[in-house]
């Protein structure tokens, strides 16, 4: 990019449009326009955060010639399609987790990106935290060696209402949304942030999921592993039935371990247990990061192509389910 302000259009004013908000308000760029779907609350959402216009108008966004960067934050759900819309328009595009909910629309979205000549992004903010990169650091160059990972995430969820106490339009899902966090962060840390290698290490993918709730319509378990070719564990578990709300990971190495607590800002080690920054203040990093990135005329932190080999996991977890379950449209997936 050149040295002018970065245009950033929002996509979505939920619980991460805020959030990306209020990361770049004080950053090199101009909140120019905030996309939403219905008038009142866009409204008020870009008068509190400054934002210079508001629409729920998707295309009249994308076509105007001052915005820069897009960041889609709407429902997992309408990424991939949004993202595919903000990327042929040429737009610089940020996409929320998940990148898109099937295998496919990934590498199409990538694919595209590449051949438009514009960067996209994933928000994939685990990668983000400050207190892996000495132990990252350690890993690729052969210091420490990552035993296994185990994330968990525990919620209640038995009605579609968000994190945050907003009752949301869309239905969430437990394998591409909160188990891709879990599952990127353990094949990230496993091959030491090599991401171009991480197809090849990948032995073994078992899943568990049970079949559709009656309540919900969905999956609202999981347990899934990975093994590598280097006898590394990676596990993810959850489930929306959860009435303690749980949301950690714990690395394993040869050489200490380390269990990150999202909910409570806490890292213990061998060493102790110290604070870190809250879940909220660590997703910041994300946008920031984008906007420096192109700035600077680098690669994002977590560019699209990097994300693709915890999508063929997950692919391949899908695939177990469906084996046993039927493929079946499900609510928060409409695709088969």
């Amino acid at each position: 990019m050149n040295e002018k302000v970065a245009n950033i259009c929002m996509i979505g004013h939920g619980m991460m449009g805020v959030w990306h908000s209020e990361a770049l308000q004080d950053q090199p760029c101009r909140l120019h326009t905030v996309v939403g779907r219905r008038p009142a609350p866009t409204a008020e959402f870009a008068g509190r955060y400054g934002y210079l216009n508001w629409t729920v108008d998707f295309a009249a966004a994308l076509a105007d010639p001052a915005v820069d960067i897009v960041i889609v934050a709407g429902p997992s759900e309408t990424h991939a399609e949004m993202a595919r819309q903000a990327v042929a328009a040429g737009k610089h595009t940020l996409v929320e987790i998940p990148l898109a909910m099937n295998l496919a629309e990934s590498e199409r979205l990538v694919a595209l990106a590449a051949e438009r000549r514009v960067v996209l992004g994933v928000v994939h903010p685990m990668r983000f935290r400050p207190e892996r990169r000495a132990v990252l650091e350690r890993i690729r160059v052969g210091e420490e060696r990552v035993r296994k990972t185990h994330g968990r995430f525990f919620i209640h969820r038995l009605e579609n209402v968000g994190a945050t106490g907003y009752r949301r339009s869309w239905t969430d899902n437990i394998l591409w949304h909160h188990t891709a966090h879990l599952v990127d962060l353990g094949l990230w840390m496993a091959c030491g942030g090599a991401m171009k290698d991480a197809d090849a290490r990948v032995r073994t993918v078992h899943c568990a999921m049970p079949g559709p709730d009656p309540r919900t319509g969905i999956p609202m378990e999981i347990a899934l592993t990975v093994e590598t070719h280097d006898d590394q564990i990676i596990v993810a578990t959850g489930s929306y039935y959860g009435r303690e709300r749980i949301y950690d990971t714990l690395v394993v190495s040869d050489r200490d371990s380390y269990r990150l607590d999202e909910n409570s800002g806490l890292l213990t080690t061998g060493s102790g247990t110290v604070g870190v920054a809250s879940e909220r203040e660590n997703a910041w990093l994300c946008a920031r990061d984008f906007v420096a990135a192109l700035a600077e005329g680098r690669e994002p932190l977590v560019p699209g192509w990097s994300v693709l080999p915890t999508m063929r996991i997950l692919h391949r977890a899908q695939e177990q389910w469906d084996a046993i379950h039927g493929r079946q449209i499900l609510p928060g997936r409409p695709v088969m």
